[in-house]
């Protein structure tokens, strides 16, 4: 059963999540808006550059031709790189705390675990006893 700040920390945690997808895609549409008017270019191909860039691949397919261009594709990668960057921090910090919590439910299970009452551990025999 889920206790209280279990669920808490689960929508502090979805809430995280969703504010990074939100980064991202709003990061995409002013990529997009930005290039389309900037470079002239389709919006599909817009679209494209912007996530090209975001994801750092670069395909080298377009490429922008004004200097506005170049200025918005390195605030486009910095914005990105900043948000990848919250990305790894944030799913690394959650699949800490999830092998912390498994570990201590193990942990707990180990202690209560009732013990076997038929295993004991036997003194040494003096008949064995090397003395």
């Amino acid at each position: 059963m889920k206790t209280a700040p279990d669920k808490d920390e689960q929508q502090r945690n979805r809430l995280k999540v969703l504010v990074l997808l939100l980064s991202l895609a709003l990061i995409i549409l002013i990529g997009t808006v930005f290039f389309h008017f900037v470079e002239g270019w389709s919006w599909i191909d817009s679209y494209f550059f912007a996530v090209v860039t975001l994801s750092t691949v670069g395909y080298g397919e377009l490429v922008p031709a004004t200097p506005l261009g170049r200025i918005g594709t390195t605030v486009l990668i910095f914005l990105s790189l900043g948000v990848f960057a919250v990305a790894v921090q944030q799913f690394g910090h959650f699949t800490m705390k999830r092998r912390e919590k498994h570990t201590e439910r193990l942990l707990s299970r180990l202690r209560h675990h009732p013990h076997d009452a038929h295993v004991t551990n036997p003194a040494p025999s003096s008949k064995n006893d090397p003395q």
